[in-house]
């Protein structure tokens, strides 16, 4: 038998009624009743509630045992009084009455309490997170994460899957992000870097002649934390597929996606096969790439109204004739919303940095007319053309932004949301996938004007390779697509560009010769021109994926031991400075420059 235990926390039941059991686990929470001491015993399964008399000799020590020591238990099993059951445990209908105890280890005053879920800083958190984790809500998200990871394997096997692991020392490559960088010992002066993702490798291995590839995969990149995105490391669901079309690798996302969210939780799946949403129409219709579909409303180009002279908006008309282009979010049946709905939504605005949003609301008396702060600038053939656009009827309202196209999708994109919610417009309880294609092979970059690749640079072209103007490279668009669920984006992917010329052509677009393609991808290089099968994949991220289940908005609440916003592990103390004997093994010199 073992010695700290003959059943865990969630097993004891009525049939076990006047048997003699060893529990082991932390002392969740203590109740003193004077001549009974009640403690509540928790272990990775559940919780038992336990009973002490006074008169029992380890009554003075158990009553002076702080929260979350770790104890064994020898007791006998005994049905709970009538009214004092409780339902939310599965052993609530019994408890142990302690005939002995052991302390197994003393805990001091603790930082944070384990019982309940109350709210407490986010570095007093990270710094103890060995007793975070204690806490129910995040033991249990850190379980679902267990088998989210167990289901996709199984899932992926059945599909037909092989399962490889790929390096994790291996060369910089430009991927989008900052490359962590590790010096080597044997060779002076070089360095390995992490890989952002296993990109380069897990084409090798389609290469190689294996047809289905699978990984759980680590992925390392030194970028900024956001909510849901880790600071330096994360994992995704690496796949890869030799001879198939994009078609094919929706199939295999599709099929996962849906078994598994089904599996993990009791929302609605709105799509089980998701909307294909090009690009170009998701960033004219929502403002961003990462669209939730849950949301119904929608954004229209209204610009070509403000060159009306029916429109006497004098501010909008100008800048359109600068350039600027004005966009619009109807909003169906608000007429009778208070005038302070409109002004928050304006005063929103203005907070995250835009000049506002102006609105009216379309009424009619005898003709077609707009109430509102700028309603009066509109004529009636001016409000029938925007309604014409906008599909909008008498009693919508409609919200206006105008200026550059890249600031008008920031704010619309966000206002949609935020007027959404305050419509109360949004089901929680779905899950609305969709797949973004067709992207742009290369885009300009604002600041150095210069053509870079927009996604992949490893990604094939659309059309026919001998037709392709490379002339024209913005018109180039990629078979590159992103799966997106309700405004998360789950991973990127593509069908992989298997030819070496149109690889160096692709590279010399965005600025790198052919010498230069052929150091820094000597291998993929290399590799391609012995005979290369078409390929493609994708990546949907772990992390995002079972923030989504678990109903949470950041990631760090589905991670076991995350680093803060300034990538700083507070519970190890890393990053950390290392022996100046440790920097001369490796040849090194730390240079800090001093404000």
């Amino acid at each position: 038998m073992n010695k700290y235990r003959t059943h865990n926390c969630s097993e004891l039941n009525e049939n076990l009624i006047d048997k003699e059991v060893y529990l082991s686990g932390w002392l969740h929470r203590k109740r003193d009743h004077g001549n009974l001491l009640f403690i509540d015993l928790r272990d990775h399964y559940g919780i038992t509630q336990c009973v002490l008399e006074n008169n029992n000799k380890f009554f003075n020590i158990l009553e002076r045992t702080r929260p979350e020591s770790v104890l064994k238990v020898f007791g006998r099993v005994v049905k709970r009084a009538k009214g004092t059951e409780n339902q939310d445990l599965t052993t609530g209908k019994i408890e142990v009455a302690i005939i002995s105890i052991e302390i197994l280890s003393d805990a001091k005053e603790l930082p944070i309490p384990v019982f309940g879920e109350q709210d407490y800083p986010e570095d007093i958190r990270l710094k103890y997170r060995f007793l975070d984790l204690r806490r129910e809500e995040m033991h249990r998200n850190i379980v679902l994460r267990s088998e989210v990871i167990s289901f996709i394997r199984s899932e992926m096997i059945k599909l037909g899957f092989l399962e490889y692991q790929t390096p994790i020392l291996t060369s910089s490559s430009p991927e989008g992000a900052r490359d962590f960088l590790v010096p080597s010992r044997l060779n002076p002066g070089k360095f390995y870097a992490l890989p952002q993702a296993p990109q380069q490798f897990k084409q090798l291995i389609m290469v190689s002649g294996f047809d289905k590839y699978f990984q759980i995969a680590p992925c390392f990149r030194d970028e900024d934390a956001r909510s849901d995105r880790s600071p330096g490391e994360f994992y995704q669901l690496d796949l890869e597929m030799s001879f198939v079309e994009q078609e094919d690798v929706f199939k295999v996302v599709e099929k996962l996606m849906v078994n598994l969210f089904k599996k993990f939780s009791a929302k609605k799946i709105l799509y089980d096969k998701f909307p294909r949403i090009t690009f170009k129409e998701a960033m004219l219709k929502y403002g961003t790439d990462k669209p939730d579909l849950r949301n119904s409303l929608v954004i229209d180009d209204i610009t070509k109204v403000f060159n009306r002279d029916d429109v006497k908006f004098d501010i909008f008309k100008k800048l359109v004739k600068s350039g600027a282009i004005v966009r619009a979010i109807k909003t169906k049946n608000t007429k009778d919303k208070p005038r302070s709905f409109f002004d928050n939504i304006d005063k929103w605005a203005k907070q995250q940095g835009a000049s506002g949003l102006a609105y009216f609301t379309i009424k009619k008396n005898q003709s077609i007319e707009a109430t509102g702060p700028i309603g009066k600038f509109f004529g009636e053939g001016s409000l029938e053309e925007i309604m014409k656009i906008c599909s909008a009827e008498i009693g919508d309202s409609i919200f206006l932004a105008c200026g550059k196209e890249s600031e008008i999708n920031r704010i619309l994109s966000i206002a949609r949301n935020k007027i959404a919610e305050d419509l109360n417009l949004i089901n929680k309880d779905t899950f609305a996938f969709c797949w973004i294609v067709d992207y742009p092979m290369f885009e300009l970059d604002e600041k150095t004007k210069k053509i870079i690749f927009s996604h992949n640079p490893f990604s094939m072209p659309q059309g026919e390779i001998k037709k392709l103007d490379f002339n024209k490279p913005l018109d180039i668009k990629a078979y590159q697509y992103d799966i997106v669920c309700n405004g998360v984006e789950l991973s990127s992917g593509a069908i992989r560009n298997h030819i070496p010329e149109l690889m160096y052509k692709l590279f010399s677009v965005a600025g790198y010769n052919e010498k230069e393609v052929n150091e820094k991808f000597s291998g993929m290089i290399n590799a391609l021109s012995f005979g290369a099968p078409p390929h493609g994949g994708i990546a949907p991220g772990i992390d995002r994926i079972v923030m989504l289940l678990a109903n949470k908005k950041n990631i760090r609440e589905v991670t076991l031991f995350p680093m803060n916003q300034n990538a700083q592990d507070l519970m190890m103390s890393a990053p950390s400075n290392i022996d100046d004997s440790q920097l001369k093994e490796l040849g090194l010199k730390i240079n800090i420059k001093k404000d």
